[in-house]
């Protein structure tokens, strides 16, 4: 019994299902919609939802396919939106999401950068000679200092 059960919890981590993982033929994904088959194939003509395909050439939609579906339906009836709009809304929507991504990336090698100078500034000032007296910009001070070293005296 207790080999079933550790078989059956390995199987279902290996097919772990995401909502990005394609698992609905186009009539599941039409009703799940809303919407006809064949409006699911005009949409996927003309690009606005690309579903992955299987090895002979069958449509599969995820539930992120199913969420921007009824997005373009929304778009499309409630606001009166044409396609070839709603595929530009929907490009740039992409492109927002890949610069949102890309500056969270850089925030982070910066905060990297910043903590590696901290570390490396810390460390600079652990190595001073504690007996350096610090320096003061003559510039800045109002006397004139001549140092002139001593004559040996014979």
């Amino acid at each position: 019994m207790d080999g079933r059960r550790r078989q059956s919890s390995s199987f279902t981590r290996a097919y772990q299902l995401t909502e990005e993982t394609p698992v609905y033929v186009i009539s599941v994904a039409a009703q799940l919609s809303g919407l006809h088959p064949q409006t699911l194939r005009q949409y996927d003509r003309l690009g606005l939802v690309s579903p992955d395909r299987t090895a002979g050439r069958g449509r599969r939609y995820s539930a992120r396919d199913i969420e921007l579906l009824r997005q373009v339906q929304q778009l499309s009836q409630d606001e009166g939106i044409n396609l070839a709009g709603i595929k530009r809304i929907i490009e740039l929507e992409n492109q927002v999401a890949a610069l949102q991504a890309r500056v969270a990336e850089l925030s982070a090698a910066v905060d990297g950068a910043a903590t590696a100078m901290r570390q490396r500034e810390a460390q600079v000032h652990a190595s001073y000679r504690r007996d350096l007296v610090p320096y003061e910009d003559v510039r800045q001070a109002s006397a004139l200092v001549v140092w002139r070293p001593k004559r040996p005296t014979d």
